[in-house]
């Protein structure tokens, strides 16, 4: 047998490709064991992630029940004496990939207050007339205007967050009929579970048009991470306090 450095002609070359295609094959095989290890690596990072935010939301849900629970029973002993009405408004909200919930608040409005929806439409101040908001609701009760200011109206979702159907941050969950009418990237808004705050809710809530809103929404999902969550839930509370854009 002749040593491969006198090899010519044909032979030369037949040794040459099976060698690159020998070395080629290792090479492949290299670069899509980095990818598959690349790729499992960020699936570790972002299931660990997803653990995380459910664990704060569990656990923030039980610290505020039991902080505001003094708050929640009085709030229902008020509303059932004012009018003998419901204590709370139950809804059905559209959450993350479109799966519907319950979605409770302490009642703000008299009862009856659905039926007089059409008559105020022209009113509107939401831009892009997908939801409907008044400044001046005649149909809110003067103590339903505090909770609304204060966003004691939504204490009642916390039980929603144990649930899993909502989380602590994330885009606010609209109704059935408002996401009939999303474009496609409105659409994106259910790409994860909605939140009891949110980006827009801390940079001036009902003041901010719909398109604004939803914008911020998917800037939020773009970057959502653990130090932004804790950063919109620390800015939610002077939100809450001085009640700016809450009506």
């Amino acid at each position: 047998m002749r040593k491969p450095d006198v090899l010519k002609g044909v032979e030369r070359q037949r040794l040459l490709d099976a060698l690159h295609a020998k070395y080629a094959q290792s090479a492949g095989f290299g670069q899509r064991f980095t990818y598959l290890r690349k790729k499992y690596f960020w699936l570790i990072i972002v299931q660990g992630a997803k653990i995380l935010k459910r664990i704060i939301d569990i656990l923030g849900a039980i610290f505020f029940g039991i902080i505001f629970f003094p708050f929640i029973i009085i709030i229902a002993l008020i509303i059932k004496l004012s009018d003998c009405g419901p204590v709370l408004y139950v809804t059905r909200r559209v959450g993350k990939w479109g799966n519907e919930f319950n979605f409770p608040k302490f009642r703000t409005m008299k009862v009856g207050a659905d039926q007089m929806v059409d008559t105020l439409k022209e009113q509107n101040l939401i831009e892009g007339d997908i939801k409907f908001k008044m400044k001046e609701d005649p149909r809110i009760t003067r103590f339903g205007r505090l909770l609304r200011k204060t966003s004691l109206d939504e204490l009642p979702q916390l039980w929603c967050v144990l649930k899993g159907e909502m989380s602590l941050v994330g885009p606010r969950p609209p109704l059935a009929e408002e996401v009939a009418q999303y474009t496609i990237d409105q659409r994106r808004r259910l790409d994860i579970t909605p939140g009891l705050t949110c980006i827009w809710q801390v940079s001036g809530r009902s003041e901010l048009p719909f398109d604004k809103q939803v914008k911020l929404d998917i800037q939020y999902i773009e970057s959502q991470s653990f130090w932004l969550d804790i950063k919109l839930l620390l800015k939610t509370i002077p939100a809450v306090i001085f009640g700016k854009g809450a009506y």
